[in-house]
């Protein structure tokens, strides 16, 4: 499984990516808003995980990388996985520092909505930011996310606890 949008090329992930995945779940920009560094075990449970074979309604994560058309450089990787509402997917993403800023984000992640309502006729799509990473807000109010609920000390990063930011995105409310 390929798809393409005007400067990206999103595969699935593959045993070769551990050295991007591992980065970016190490490195303190990408993660500093997200979560703590996990242990290498757990990571490459993670990791791991987003190997299985994606299908439709299935409780494993569809994990896609995120590679620079142009220049065949690695990007990040962004997808999907099922949420506890049925016909919903939560979805997530992790660039690189330095592609930071460039669109990527938001031009990958429409990608992978548009794949998964034409192709699997996903109906609603979630997304949890922590509070203070405006950056991934942007990215999901670009997609046609909107805010709906906000967890006050929901999560801990570094021993602070941070408010959750609950994102919507319902096929009837963009581009269905």
């Amino acid at each position: 499984m390929t798809l393409t949008t005007a400067r990206l090329t999103l595969r699935l992930l593959n045993a070769d990516d551990w050295p991007l995945f591992y980065t970016l779940h190490n490195d303190a920009q990408v993660i500093e808003k997200c979560f703590d560094k996990p242990s290498e075990a757990q990571l490459r449970a993670k990791f791991n995980e987003r190997l299985k074979p994606w299908q439709p309604n299935s409780n494993s994560p569809l994990c896609l990388v995120i590679v620079e058309t142009s220049t065949g450089k690695e990007v990040g990787v962004t997808g999907f996985t099922s949420s506890t509402v049925p016909d919903s997917q939560e979805v997530g993403y992790l660039l690189l520092p330095n592609f930071h800023g460039r669109g990527y984000a938001t031009e990958s992640l429409q990608a992978v909505l548009d794949y998964a309502k034409s192709e699997h006729a996903v109906r609603e799509f979630k997304a949890v930011v922590t509070e203070g990473n405006i950056g991934s807000e942007k990215v999901l109010e670009k997609c046609g996310f909107q805010l709906v609920d906000k967890q006050l000390d929901a999560y801990a990063i570094g021993g602070v606890l941070y408010t959750d930011h609950h994102f919507h995105l319902s096929c009837t409310d963009h581009r269905a």
